[in-house]
């Protein structure tokens, strides 16, 4: 018996607030419907677009292409940290990538890399040589060979992505 009473007493409130949301005007506020917006008026949204920030500076000044990535590998100055992720390409300096978060990604185009120094990531390097692609395992804190010191016939190899798990 109690809980049918209950029942009635909030069905009957409710009927109560529905009344006064649907017609009453609270201390004169406005109950009319606000004006739309127009579309032009509206902030643009903003899409993450993963492009990486500053890729065309960077190639002008450095030679490497960085395309597309996670966030999560960026390309650093070598003297900047420890545990780095270096890469060595014929004709150019080192290049140095800080790896952060349980997992990255980076894509990119660098020609002639011959040598990958690990850090305590799980890495893999994917190179591309006459066309055809190819995969490296990085051992973590240590130099691994990959590219044309890794090929029997010593072609060059163009580093294109590094993923990295913890």
């Amino acid at each position: 018996m109690k809980t049918r009473s209950f029942i009635s007493l909030t069905l009957a409130a409710s009927s109560v607030i529905g009344v006064m949301l649907a017609g009453a005007s609270f201390a004169g506020a406005d109950t009319r419907a606000p004006a739309a917006v127009a579309a032009d008026e509206l902030p643009p949204v903003a899409v993450e677009d993963y492009v990486y920030p500053g890729a065309e500076k960077i190639f002008a000044e450095r030679g490497i292409r960085l395309k597309t990535g996670d966030g999560n590998i960026l390309l650093v100055d070598c003297a900047s940290a420890t545990g780095l992720v270096e890469v060595w390409a014929r004709g150019h300096d080192k290049f140095c990538f800080q790896v952060k978060g349980n997992t990255g990604y980076l894509a990119m185009e660098l020609p002639q890399v011959y040598a990958v120094k690990g850090n305590d990531y799980k890495l893999q390097v994917d190179m591309e040589v006459a066309g055809k692609e190819t995969s490296f395992d990085i051992a973590k804190n240590t130099w691994t060979p990959v590219g044309e010191s890794a090929d029997p016939e010593g072609r060059d190899h163009t580093l294109l992505e590094i993923h990295a798990t913890k």
